[in-house]
């Protein structure tokens, strides 16, 4: 059992140096899972002298006004033989064998942290004792509760303790030690009042009655401490100090603990108590209850750390790696940032993620709906026909069919094709560029460098940019190819008009009648459909071919080519990442830290 004593002190004192002090953070607390003991009383109730008692030595600082600054965490830990000495944790490889410069050390290491100016701090202070005459215990020693600021302290300061200590005692892991002058009304007491607050029903407070033989003649503590006046669940305990004659004596803690156990085996009022009375029995009673207290705890503890670890490394994943130093580092961790975001857009390309099928939508709908609303009433209006038809023949007129009106009526019909086939470009160019927002968005590497994001949206929509053009050029250039070179076969398998004698119709008289105009103009339509039969399948193999491709295979390549082209300071400039999740960083992987160390040790412990 005494292993879980020393498993609660090793992880309390790793919790103080990783920086975790049970106060209020964003950043899990492993601090309020553990069970500790706090002990709580108001200024001249014996508070000191109680916890020397206990540890049989005087270690702690005194003076007039609050004296104790920060908390102070006390850690017993009993050994064979040997001499007695004391360890800091801020000072991890010194040893102190004189306690006079223990308590020198404690208030020397409470003005480092809140000055010369008196007032106090949250960060405790972490003792160690080994010695032959303890008990395995840990008890956190709080400041005083009191009711005047002294000279140097500001007014606040009575409230700011008060703070502290119902901050540590309200924890449900916290036992409270109350401790109470028994030469005072315990219904003044500032440690039960402040323990009422925060423990109703008693269920955590230990009660202490010091000074019991500083009473009034006549007055006895005995209703008190048979739990008459105030009911706990645990009996109170009674405690005899040293008087200020005794420590202005130098009278040693051997014998005023012999003189305390004669006070109660021989005082009338409480022989009937003796057996559960003074610091020997305290100090053993608070052991066996911790313990008793730590191994009821483990199983949530553990269950604890687990959770907490795996959402710490989640979290971390999440704000990606810290940045590298060095030049090469650097553009290492841009290039794999890089091809994050690289593969991430891919997969809304390629279907892994949404969005690609809006360019399937483009092609199996728009371009297709778009190609038959076009209207080619003005170019295949008779007037137009015999117009074009007129100029081509010039001052001949044709001898056998209008080639070259045939021509001009088909480019003046096929030039409106460009105009839906330039639409498709630009809407796929759009849904490129959306996926690229949206890659971005789900990259979550870019959200830590909000200029490596900017400038890989501004090379992808550029890339992107340049590929649209060469696709408009490629797509407009099939409608060219249609106009500038027809289909012969087309107009070779037209069937003709036969007069009754057997011989064509196609006479030079009749060139301009309606009727010949008429099928001129069905003729070019049936051309003209007949050619976007076919380009409303190469436009999308176009579009393709130009941009998707291209967005597939080398949507950043002119990015990193500028890259390798950079210097170091303004790589570092890509790589600014925002300083709160820098330190958000640093805070996760200490704590990570932390709970790594707790796990361990609980593991290590033998059941």
């Amino acid at each position: 059992m005494e292993n879980l004593i020393s498993l609660v002190n090793k992880i309390q004192r790793t919790c103080t140096a990783l920086g975790d002090h049970g106060e209020a953070t964003s950043l899990p607390t492993l601090w309020d899972s553990l069970p500790s003991i706090a002990v709580v009383g108001g200024q001249s109730s014996g508070k000191s002298s109680v916890l020397e008692s206990v540890v049989g030595k005087d270690f702690l600082p005194r003076g007039s006004g609050i004296v104790t600054r920060r908390p102070l965490v006390l850690q017993l830990h009993k050994i064979d033989k040997g001499n007695e000495y004391a360890e800091f944790l801020h000072l991890p490889s010194q040893k102190f064998y004189d306690f006079v410069a223990v308590r020198k050390e404690i208030s020397d290491e409470t003005d480092r942290e809140t000055g010369q100016t008196k007032q106090i701090s949250s960060v405790p202070i972490h003792l160690s004792i080994y010695s032959p005459n303890v008990v395995n215990l840990t008890l956190v020693d709080l400041p005083g509760l009191t009711k005047v600021a002294v000279d140097g302290q500001s007014e606040g300061i009575v409230q700011d303790i008060e703070n502290m200590v119902r901050a540590y005692i309200q924890k449900p892991n916290c036992i409270i030690l109350a401790i109470s002058p028994a030469n005072q009304d315990l219904a003044t007491s500032d440690a039960i009042k402040m323990s009422r607050e925060v423990d109703p029903t008693g269920e955590r407070t230990i009660g202490v009655l010091t000074k019991i033989d500083l009473m009034d003649k006549g007055t006895d503590a005995v209703d008190i401490l048979e739990g008459k006046s105030y009911r706990l669940k645990f009996p109170w305990v009674g405690i005899v100090n040293r008087s200020q004659q005794d420590i202005n004596k130098r009278v040693d803690m051997a014998s005023a603990r012999r003189k305390e156990r004669e006070y109660f085996s021989t005082s009338r009022e409480y022989k009937h108590l003796a057996s559960r009375m003074g610091s020997e029995y305290l100090a053993k009673m608070l052991s066996k209850h911790l313990e008793g207290v730590i191994k009821s705890r483990i199983p949530g503890i553990q269950s604890l750390i687990n959770k907490t670890l795996a959402d710490l490394e989640a979290e971390l994943s999440h704000l990606g790696k810290p940045i590298s130093t060095d030049a090469g580092g650097k553009l290492l961790v841009i290039m794999d940032i890089c091809r994050a975001f690289d593969q991430i857009y891919k997969e809304h390309l390629d279907g892994s993620r949404s969005g690609g099928d809006k360019i399937y939508h483009v092609f199996e709908s728009q371009l297709p709906s778009a190609l038959k609303k076009l209207q080619f009433d003005k170019q295949l209006s008779m007037e137009n026909i015999k117009k074009l038809i007129t100029q081509a023949d010039g001052y001949q007129p044709h001898l056998i069919a209008p080639e070259q009106g045939y021509r001009h009526i088909i480019e003046s019909s096929l030039v409106t094709i460009k105009a839906p086939a330039e639409a498709s470009v630009n809407a796929v160019d759009i849904i490129l560029k959306e996926l690229v927002r949206k890659a971005i968005s789900e990259t979550m590497e870019l959200k830590q460098f909000p200029s490596l994001r900017k400038e890989v949206e501004r090379a992808a929509n550029e890339s992107l940019e340049r590929m649209k053009n060469e696709s408009r050029k490629a797509t407009l250039m099939l409608v060219d190819m249609e106009c500038c070179y027809l289909t012969a076969d087309f107009f070779r398998n037209l069937p003709q008009e036969v007069e009754k004698g057997g011989n064509p119709t196609q006479s030079i008289f009749d060139r301009y009648n309606e009727t010949y105009l008429r099928r001129i103009g069905t003729t070019v339509l049936q051309y003209v459909n007949m050619v976007l039969s076919g380009l409303v399948k190469s436009i999308p193999k176009s579009v393709v071919h130009c941009q998707v491709r291209e967005a597939k295979r080398s949507l950043l390549d002119h990015f990193f080519a500028e890259l390798g082209r950079k210097t170091p300071s303004q790589l570092s400039k890509l790589l600014d990442e925002d300083p709160a999740i820098m330190e958000r960083r640093s805070s996760l992987a200490k704590r990570l830290e932390l709970y790594k160390s707790a796990q361990m040790e609980i593991n290590g412990v033998s059941w």
